[in-house]
């Protein structure tokens, strides 16, 4: 059993997309260790989509399959207000959640420089 994942981020400040952001996949294990799965950079349109994901090369093919457990999305903020010479109260947003069928999961952001919102889309 396995799912899918997709995310987006939209900037509450500009009102728009926020491109170029760079965003990593982690599964955590039982114990709480986390181990890398991929990584992806959002697009113009503030998205990194199933087929946007650059897989860890060091793991076997069967591992990207996102099957039922505990993982993390952690989005590097500050290089992304760093272009836009703003202070930034959150350098990284880790959102951890849990995936619990094979269905399609979607995380949104919603990001300003000093605060952010999440939520379960569709």
């Amino acid at each position: 059993m396995s799912g899918t994942l997709s995310s987006h981020i939209l900037d509450t400040h500009l009102g728009k997309p926020a491109a170029d952001i760079a965003v990593t996949l982690h599964r955590v294990s039982a114990s709480g260790e986390p181990s890398l799965l991929a990584n992806g950079i959002t697009n113009a349109d503030g998205r990194v989509t199933t087929d946007g994901w650059v897989f860890n090369p060091e793991i076997d093919i069967a591992e990207y399959h996102l099957d039922i457990g505990r993982y993390t999305l952690t989005f590097d903020t500050q290089a992304y207000f760093d272009t836009q010479k703003l202070t930034v109260f959150y350098p990284q947003v880790v959102i951890d959640f849990m995936i619990q069928d094979n269905g399609h999961y979607h995380v949104p952001l919603l990001l300003s420089a000093h605060g952010y919102g999440t939520y379960r889309g569709s």
